[in-house]
């Protein structure tokens, strides 16, 4: 679609963008790691690209305020409840797709 004007596809890229976090929410099954192997990013990396958004704006939200935006809760409760020990596979994975 060609035609969008900007104000309406910076409306349509927020409105996947909370969709995707919804997602996430609900997955909490899906563990960060699990998404890193995967597609090379994760919850946390999101909480980042929030934070590096909102200082280009001039506003002052640190990544503590963006991961709880983006897990719905503060972080510290969302791993008490739903994250898992890494396993070995998942680490080794990790390490042999992040090898620079």
């Amino acid at each position: 679609m060609k035609d969008l004007d900007s104000k309406t596809q910076t409306e349509l890229e927020a409105a996947a963008f909370r969709t995707l976090v919804s997602h996430l929410r609900e997955r909490t099954d899906v563990q960060n790691i699990d998404l890193m192997n995967l597609a090379g990013f994760c919850r946390n990396c999101l909480s980042k690209w929030y934070t590096a958004a909102a200082k280009e704006k001039g506003l002052d939200l640190d990544y503590e305020g963006a991961r709880e935006i983006v897990y719905g809760m503060p972080y510290d409760e969302w791993k008490a409840k739903h994250q898992k020990e890494a396993s070995m596979e998942q680490l080794s994975a990790f390490k042999d797709a992040h090898k620079s």
